[in-house]
């Protein structure tokens, strides 16, 4: 990854990830958090796929970015059907809002992280900086080496 946004973006999908780890075992555990997997076996399912799909995002992968994306809309998008109409119908409870957002992250975030997959193609490691290229670039500023210059490398044993 050659930028600081791709390796944001990748560390926010880790942190997403380690959330919906704790909100399984919390769940799982029969301890109150705050918020419950929509299905809690399907959601297993998709911590481990995650994990592989992360790693292949870390490696700017597309089919890991196309993986990490299909799921969780499917998930997400899915599962957060039900709340969103309840908020619309005027629920104003605080676990139906919990959900609407949570589901609004994890269809927001495989998006952004999908996009930029695909703009990471264009970008370079090193910008070329103008007001510097002129002496970094140029030929005629290298130190020229003598004959009497000492060419050892001092290594220490």
């Amino acid at each position: 990854m050659k930028s600081l946004m791709s390796w944001l973006l990748a560390f926010i999908a880790v942190i997403f990830w380690g959330f919906r780890v704790a909100v399984c075992l919390m769940y799982s555990m029969g301890i109150d958090f705050i918020d419950t997997p929509y299905n809690f076996t399907t959601e297993v399912g998709l911590l481990f796929l995650t994990i592989v799909s992360i790693i292949l995002i870390f490696k700017r992968s597309v089919p890991g970015g196309i993986i990490y994306l299909l799921t969780y809309w499917i998930y997400f998008g899915m599962s957060a059907y039900d709340p969103f109409v309840q908020l619309l119908d005027g629920s104003s409870d605080t676990a139906v809002i919990t959900k609407v957002v949570i589901s609004a992250i994890g269809l927001i975030l495989p998006t952004i992280i999908f996009i930029d997959i695909l703009l990471d193609r264009t970008r370079t490691s090193s910008r070329s900086n103008k007001l510097t290229d002129w002496f970094y670039k140029n030929k005629d500023y290298d130190r020229q080496l003598d004959e009497r210059a000492d060419k050892n490398n001092y290594r220490i044993h």
